[in-house]
């Protein structure tokens, strides 16, 4: 099996079965989605929706955050993961949108990853999800699945990320992180990867191997 057809047979079966993917995290402007994904690192994005609509009610702009303090925002997010780290990230966040972005949540991935606690992937999501911008961000379920599959082989996020860009369009690589996302998260999961109930079998590598 060629590459192209393994592309192609993956994105026709996603296609088919969400033709319109988007983030399961839920948000209503740029700044709580970015908000929202810093917080979901090592977290999930339904206990980041429970705690969510408080958080986004009490800092309803980055001008309010940033007038707060860490210790204001820390109740508010003590559920999730690394709370101690992540309070302080978000508030930082804050007054650099301030003061050096006008309050307003950059476009550019170099802007972005200036921000405290966003890295390149946070970025990426950013980019495709907000600003509809080509964009491919690599988590955990992004990496483990293309390395399956054999959509992309890489050691690091960033060889995935570059590998999927060879091979998708600009017009579905945002589409095709969702796909590859939420097929990690209910199909291919990490310890237990649901094999014969997964409609892209037949083009995966790890799964023809196995044969």
């Amino acid at each position: 099996m060629t590459i192209k057809e393994r592309y192609d047979g993956c994105l026709d079966y996603w296609r088919s079965q969400m033709p319109s993917p988007t983030t399961e995290l839920h948000y209503d402007n740029p700044f709580q989605l970015l908000m929202a994904v810093m917080l979901s690192a090592q977290c999930t994005d339904k206990r980041i929706n429970q705690i969510s609509p408080a958080l986004f009610e009490a800092f309803p702009t980055p001008q309010v955050m940033a007038q707060s303090s860490v210790e204001e925002i820390f109740p508010y997010i003590k559920s999730v993961s690394y709370p101690n780290s992540k309070a302080q990230h978000l508030y930082d966040m804050a007054c650099m949108l301030v003061d050096k972005f006008h309050g307003q949540v950059p476009a550019t991935m170099q802007e972005l990853t200036q921000l405290p606690g966003v890295g390149r992937k946070t970025a990426n999501v950013m980019l495709g999800t907000v600003f509809n911008q080509p964009a491919i961000p690599v988590d955990t379920h992004v990496f483990r699945v293309s390395n399956r599959i054999g959509l992309a082989i890489g050691k690091t996020p960033l060889e995935v990320e570059t590998g999927l860009k060879k091979h998708l369009s600009p017009a579905d690589q945002i589409k095709a992180h969702h796909w590859i996302l939420l097929h990690g998260r209910y199909v291919c999961k990490a310890s237990k990867p649901d094999c014969l109930n997964c409609g892209v079998s037949r083009f995966c590598k790890t799964f023809n191997q196995k044969k």
